[in-house]
């Protein structure tokens, strides 16, 4: 079967003009300066929006343990 009406390579290409990646965005964090993901914990101190959510120290201690 032959294809009656084809796509000009201007118009496929207008239509794929939306196909590119986009880089990803990354935000300081108001702790300790390290650059993150936007809304994400912050994985070098543990804090988030002006808050400490995650105690660092203590997960790396248990993984520590629990490889022993």
């Amino acid at each position: 079967m032959v294809i009656r009406m084809r796509h000009t390579h201007a118009h496929t290409a207008n239509r794929r003009s939306h196909h590119a990646l986009k880089s990803a965005a990354f935000s300081k964090c108001s702790h300790c300066g390290t650059l993150r993901p936007p809304h994400t914990v912050c994985m070098a101190c543990g804090h988030y929006r002006g808050r400490k959510v995650l105690d660092i120290v203590k997960g790396v201690e248990k993984k520590t343990k629990k490889s022993k």
